[in-house]
């Protein structure tokens, strides 16, 4: 077992806890549904083993193991919500990790 492993795993099922939210023009910040998250996670599932380590937990909520880049998770995640249509044009996304 490699020493990392281990840490992976806490109170939840990952480690680290990330907080995604569709933030307005007017700038209001939204969690992202639930069903947003998914349908992101199911899509990198098999297309880009670097967001294996993923796990949609709730609205606005992603836990994710320590292999996961956040910045490109950001990025990824915002190029899927707009070809999904669920960014409008003016509208951000913003991802943070919480504490745990």
């Amino acid at each position: 077992m490699r020493p990392e492993a281990g840490l992976r795993y806490g109170a939840g099922m990952w480690l680290r806890k990330l907080r995604i939210e569709r933030v307005t023009a007017s700038g209001v910040a939204i969690p992202c549904p639930l069903a947003w998250i998914d349908s992101f996670a199911m899509r990198n599932f098999t297309n880009d083993a670097i967001f294996d380590d993923t796990l949609p937990a709730a609205d606005g909520l992603l836990e994710a193991g320590f292999r996961v880049p956040l910045d490109r998770l950001r990025e990824a995640m915002d190029d899927w919500f707009r070809r999904k249509g669920y960014l409008a044009a003016g509208e951000k996304l913003r991802l943070e990790e919480t504490a745990t």
